[in-house]
């Protein structure tokens, strides 16, 4: 944690990272709002990276090559983008919502999120870290 100048503010990195960031990336900030034990949104990529943070609740997340973790309220996330597979972003609560926002570094005219099919998950499974 670090103060501010004379201000009683008090400023704490949640998280560090040093991602190459598109060329004339457009940025875009979401508030996703997750149902109780909603599954999320099926596997899919970004065309850049993406900074989030749980606001509340918890999600289950999974990127291609890491096992999947469940990510708490107050706790930050991100992803690479460009060609990694995002597996899972679940409702890890079957009787609460799950609340994060999410800021997206996409590439210009190209959508913010691709869905992978399931073809492409096939030929990539020996990528997906060991499930529990």
């Amino acid at each position: 944690m670090t103060s501010i100048g004379q201000s009683n503010t008090i400023l704490s990195v949640l998280q560090e990272q040093h991602p190459a960031i598109p060329d004339g990336a457009c940025t875009m900030t979401v508030l996703v709002e997750l149902p109780p034990g909603d599954p999320g949104t099926p596997p899919h990529r970004h065309t850049g990276p993406v900074f989030g943070y749980m606001l509340e609740g918890e999600m289950i997340f999974e990127l291609e090559g890491e096992p999947e973790r469940v990510v708490r309220a107050g706790e930050a996330f991100w992803e690479p983008g460009g060609d990694v597979i995002h597996y899972q972003a679940a409702n890890n609560l079957p009787d609460r919502w799950g609340r994060f926002v999410a800021v997206m570094m996409c590439v210009p005219d190209q959508p913010m999120l691709t869905l992978v099919d399931e073809a492409e998950l096939e030929r990539r499974r020996d990528r997906r870290a060991p499930r529990p």
